[in-house]
């Protein structure tokens, strides 16, 4: 199973499929939410948690990640740096190993083109894992993060 992951600070979406040969299939999905009024170091202790809470249901082989981006507001980026970072931890205290992966290379994974919208990359989610609910926007980008990778990462 993979572990598809989209770290935000606010809510960082996660969702896991199961991907045999070329077959892949929704296992769950959801997000990850913080109080935005709570101090930055509560804030990163609930994103560690609250992943590793789901690690510890769903047992994933692996995990995926976006390659991180350096945004036009070094506080976004600076944000965002250390949500992954908390994300990224749960997984290291998990034993799973994070493949990383150029946001281009995502959409063109799950689209067929690195310029897709976030719309399109949802709609593309729901039509490659029929039947699912996805809990969120975030939840849909960290499904494709997923995919990309059972599409992407070398067969072990």
């Amino acid at each position: 199973m993979i572990l598809g992951l989209d770290p935000s600070l606010s809510s960082t979406g996660w969702g896991i499929i199961r991907a045999e040969g070329a077959r892949i299939s929704h296992v769950a999905n959801g997000q990850i939410k913080t109080d935005p009024a709570a101090p930055m170091a509560a804030r990163l202790a609930a994103l560690q948690a609250g992943l590793a809470a789901v690690i510890s249901q769903y047992r994933p082989d692996r995990a995926a990640a976006e390659e991180i981006f350096v945004n036009k507001n070094p506080q976004s980026t600076l944000k965002l740096a250390q949500a992954r970072g908390a994300v990224l931890a749960a997984c290291g205290v998990a034993g799973l190993n994070v493949n990383e992966h150029a946001a281009r290379l995502v959409k063109k994974a799950v689209t067929g083109t690195g310029a897709a919208e976030k719309v399109q990359v949802a709609a593309m989610v729901k039509v490659l894992l029929p039947g699912v609910q996805i809990y969120g926007r975030d939840a849909a980008d960290a499904l494709a993060v997923a995919i990309a990778d059972a599409h992407l990462a070398p067969r072990s």
